[in-house]
Formats: C-alpha cells, structure tokens, sequence
C-alpha cells in the first residue's frame, strides 16, 4: 500500500482484459514481466505480485477481435514502490529483447511504456517524492519530458531478477473517451474522484485524497468507436470504496441515476464507455 493506495481512499486495484492467445500473455506477464500467477483455469488466469492479491485478469478467447483503435483503454499502470525497481524492469524488458513505446518524466513520475502481445497498453512506474510535486494555478503541474534513463540505470542493484518488487500496485488506469465532461461526470462527480490537472482541455487527470491521478481521461482518440464485447481490450476494473465512504458514494452514484448490479453477490456499475467497475467494500 502507498499513503494513496490505502484503506481510505477510493482506488483501482485490479483489470480484466480480454486476450486472444493466453499462453502467449502468460510468456509475457510471467516470464518477462515475471508477475506471479494467482490463480488459473482453462480460459482465464489471473497476474499479482505477490500470490495473494491479483492485479490483473486475463481473459482469453480465440476469436476475439484484434486491438483497433477504439475509446476504452490507454494504458493500465503498474506502480513499483523504487526507482531501483523501475531501473531492474527496464534491465529485464532489455535482456528479452521487448521493446517499450516510450520513457518520460512527468515531474511527479518517472514512467516507461509497453504493449503487452495483444497490444493493451501498460505503464510501469515510480512516484517521486510529493513534497516535489509543483502546481500551476491549483492544478497538479505533470509534464512530459525525455526520461534520464541513463542516470535512472544508475539505481539497479544489479540482482538477478527473478520477480516483479511485491510491493507493486495498479497505480492508475488511462481511457480514451470521446467527452470530457461526460467522462468527468461519471468518474468525478458521480464516483467521487477530484480533478487535479486539466491539460489543455484535451486530457483530465483525477484521484481521491491529493494523488496526481489515479484515473485520466483523454480525447485523442475522441472520434473511434467504443471498444466491442468481443474485441480484445479492458473490460472491468475492480474499484476499492472505503468502508468510511460507502454512504457518500451509494448516495453520489444514486443521485446520478447510476444502477448498481449484482451478479453472485458482486457489485458493478457500468461506466458510459461500457466497462465493468466491480465494487469492492471494505467489510
């Protein structure tokens, strides 16, 4: 757990995605990325780092619809609790032969990219400080600059990696959207999350409790369609609600004339880019 990743305040902390080859994905998220499997059967296996908590659902089916262009998923982000951690990934992803999108400094993160086989777009990175978090007018100041990986490369400790830190966490998830305000309604005003940057009307960064963001939602792709059932993609993400702020959710979400449903004793909503957000409360 992190001081925004904890018992309260309002947080992702694990995806489900649908793949079209599982022992293709189970090459990648176990022996490349060297996540640990939680649980497995025929058609679906789950991802953590350690073997308790699962962050990642894996759903396989052979027809699927190949990755396209679509609103859904940007990128799920995998949070490493050190920049030792970040720079032993990179050896790793480096050793294999994977390639990665990109490497930038946000000013509150130092983060690279990835797809994983299926093209689901991953980030893996580490926070720095908060007390070095600048703000502009308010807002959260993220940037996006070249990331020093040569001098990030001087924090691996040179261990042989054999897993994943135990300590990593879904740090936040990306969607693509085709509104703003639409998306910003569902996941601010209705689930609670706080707008912290607005970056050029073009991408919205929210969170609980004063993180830089535990969920942004962007335009670039404003335009595409939504991501098909049976397409491969993000379809669900687990949504942890403190138990101190279940009464102000029920009633947000209840006021915004948001179902909830149950399925087995599960809660879910739907959000406006027909993704499954599993409730989960604190007993």
């Amino acid at each position: 757990m992190t001081n925004y990743h904890n018992q309260e305040t309002i947080h992702f902390t694990s995806v489900t995605l649908l793949v079209r080859d599982l022992s293709r994905s189970i090459e990648f998220y176990q022996h490349i990325l060297k996540l640990i499997v939680t649980y497995k059967d025929k058609q679906k296996i789950g991802f953590g780092a350690n073997p308790t908590d699962t962050i990642i659902h894996l759903v396989e089916d052979r027809n699927a619809l190949e990755q396209d262009i679509t609103l859904g998923l940007y990128h799920f982000a995998l949070l490493l609790p050190s920049r030792t951690e970040l720079a032993r990934v990179i050896r790793q992803l480096s050793s294999s032969h994977y390639p990665i999108t990109g490497a930038s400094d946000h000013g509150v993160s130092e983060a690279i990219y990835l797809d994983d086989p299926d093209g689901n777009g991953i980030e893996i990175y580490v926070d720095k400080d908060p007390s070095i978090w600048t703000k502009e007018n308010q807002e959260l100041s993220m940037v996006t600059l070249p990331l020093n990986i040569q001098k990030l490369m001087n924090e691996d400790d040179q261990k042989i990696y054999d897993q994943i830190h135990e300590n990593t966490i879904l740090g936040h998830i990306h969607l693509h959207v085709d509104q703003l305000e639409k998306a910003s309604s569902f996941y601010s005003s209705a689930i609670g999350f706080k707008a912290t940057q607005n970056y050029m009307q073009s991408a919205l960064f929210l969170s609980d409790e004063g993180y830089h963001h535990h969920i942004g939602l962007n335009t670039w792709h404003q335009d595409a369609p939504l991501c098909k059932a049976k397409q491969v993609g993000l379809k669900e993400m687990t949504l942890y609600i403190p138990k101190s702020k279940y009464i102000s959710f029920i009633r947000s979400i209840t006021d915004h004339h948001i179902p909830i449903f149950v399925d087995q004793n599960i809660q879910y909503i739907i959000d406006p880019y027909d993704i499954k957000i599993v409730l989960y409360i604190e007993a």
